[in-house]
């Protein structure tokens, strides 16, 4: 299931909930007061390098070939 990021039209909490597929309208409730008016947001995710100099290609490399 993914994990998505919401705020509350409300009260402007930010939370993040797991749902299965798309959720129907008003079934995703802010947990700090109930509303169903909330707006999904984008969320950023973190993406970490194999090495402070490295890139895809040394990554890759890595992956297949064993330690650096």
């Amino acid at each position: 299931m993914p994990l998505y990021e919401y705020e509350c039209q409300e009260c402007e909490e930010r939370f993040e909930k797991l749902v299965s597929g798309s959720p129907p309208p008003g079934s995703v409730r802010c947990p700090e007061c109930g509303s169903p008016q909330v707006a999904k947001q984008f969320s950023a995710f973190a993406m970490s390098r194999a090495s402070a100099g490295g890139g895809a290609q040394e990554c890759c490399q890595t992956a297949t070939t064993g330690f650096s």
